[in-house]
């Protein structure tokens, strides 16, 4: 089994890749951002540390290390991406200063062409994570009301036409009324906003983009989501189901549960 390196960002969805590749004997070589990637990832795999922006210490390592195959996964967020352009080496520089333009899908594209120039090749990580992905259906005891499926119904169609446009995945609506859409805040600052335009009883919907590429930017949501609603007081999370993964699924459902949260997976 040949070797994959993982650049990994925040948050648990990079360890849960090198979790199941150690359970299913595929040596892993972590690349880990310092300040952003979660230092208990150093557990299931050789990592290299490096500065956001290090992109031909990237290079030079993955091809020292005879690394073929790459896997990107765990959040950088938007705005870090686009304002530390002082942080960025010669390469990185140079790469970003080709850009068509500076959205999140055009950035993490042209990331995965200019490595595959390389000669790396990113593969699908789904197989290592199919059992993160959430099903259709009710996840937890919480049921929604109508007017709150109603709610969820609407903004999953509106989070698809702006996940396509590229502005972001999070739409928060109540009595039908669009109240907040993900920008460069991101989802949690989105959520937060959401509650404090709408206030208590809004519903926060999650797509993944149309024809979503599995190597990149699935979207994900894990207890963390769960806070941030509880503090904008929402009651429904509405997610695509088959094409968002979920963290520490039991200890979601527990969290949920406590919070009277209903969350749903639908099939778009």
């Amino acid at each position: 089994m040949s070797k994959v390196g993982v650049i990994a960002g925040s948050g648990e969805l990079p360890i849960e890749f090198a979790k199941s590749a150690k359970k299913k004997n595929t040596p892993v070589e972590i690349f880990a951002i310092k300040n952003i990637t979660d230092k208990n990832i150093e557990k299931y795999g050789k990592t290299h540390w490096l500065y956001f922006g290090e992109a031909q210490k990237l290079i030079d390592t993955l091809k020292d290390r005879n690394i073929k195959k790459l896997v990107m996964l765990g959040k950088i967020e938007h705005h870090s991406l686009i304002f530390s352009f002082y942080k960025l080496d010669k390469r990185a520089r140079e790469f970003f200063s080709k850009l068509k333009d500076k959205r999140a899908k055009s950035i993490l594209e042209a990331v995965i062409q200019e490595l595959e120039k390389e000669g790396f090749e990113f593969i699908d990580p789904s197989p290592y994570l199919s059992r993160l992905l959430i099903e259709e259906g009710i996840i937890g005891s919480i049921e929604p009301d109508e007017n709150q499926i109603k709610d969820a119904l609407l903004g999953l169609k509106i989070a698809k036409e702006i996940a396509e446009l590229d502005i972001g995945q999070t739409v928060v609506v109540k009595d039908g009324i669009v109240i907040a859409v993900e920008g460069i805040e991101g989802t949690d600052r989105c959520i937060t906003r959401g509650g404090e335009l709408g206030g208590e009883g809004t519903t926060v919907c999650k797509v993944a983009r149309k024809n979503q590429d599995m190597r990149y930017d699935v979207p994900v949501i894990g207890t963390k989501t769960l806070k941030s609603m509880k503090k904008a007081k929402a009651k429904l999370l509405a997610v695509e189901a088959g094409k968002t993964f979920l963290l520490e699924r039991e200890k979601f459902k527990e969290l949920a549960d406590k919070y009277g949260i209903a969350v749903v997976g639908f099939k778009i």
